[in-house]
């Protein structure tokens, strides 16, 4: 474990969040995989009948679980801190709040997205949050990444740093 996960781990969380990969994700990469190792095997005897399927499902259950992996958290401390990931924002330079619905995602995401800004995107997760710096010293204007409650996490920076 790494001394950023410690830190976080002693600190209080305001808020916590995982964005895993739903169920009905899974079957369609599981299949493919399967068909792959199914055409890699052709009926040969030997390792080649079952090494392609011990290789590639547990190789695709693993992307899947990795690609879960991403925590959206709001820790408590000294300084309270938005995470995204192992990005970490101190919530002083907290600006502004938006929620994007799902309606407005594909905008958010394409003609109205700042190429200098920080993206955390997770397709399967309807919701973004947009959160607006103010640290003039920071390129970065804005982050935007998927929240599957971004009312409360908006209440939650709201409250302990951003809308000034």
């Amino acid at each position: 474990m790494n001394a950023r996960a410690r830190t976080r781990q002693r600190t209080s969380t305001l808020y916590s969040e995982r964005l895993y990969v739903p169920w009905w994700v899974w079957p369609l990469p599981l299949i493919g995989a399967a068909l792959l190792a199914a055409e890699i095997h052709m009926g040969y005897p030997g390792v080649r009948a079952w090494l392609p399927y011990v290789i590639l499902l547990p190789l695709v259950a693993l992307v899947m679980v990795a690609l879960g992996r991403i925590r959206v958290s709001v820790t408590a401390g000294a300084e309270p801190e938005l995470w995204v990931g192992e990005a970490h924002l101190p919530l002083r330079y907290v600006d502004r709040v938006e929620i994007i619905g799902k309606q407005d995602k594909r905008k958010a995401l394409g003609p109205q997205l700042d190429p200098a800004a920080f993206l955390v995107h997770r397709g399967w997760v309807p919701t973004l949050l947009r959160v607006w710096l103010a640290d003039p010293d920071d390129p970065t204007p804005y982050w935007v990444f998927s929240t599957r409650h971004p009312e409360r996490l908006a209440a939650v920076l709201r409250e302990h740093g951003g809308e000034h």
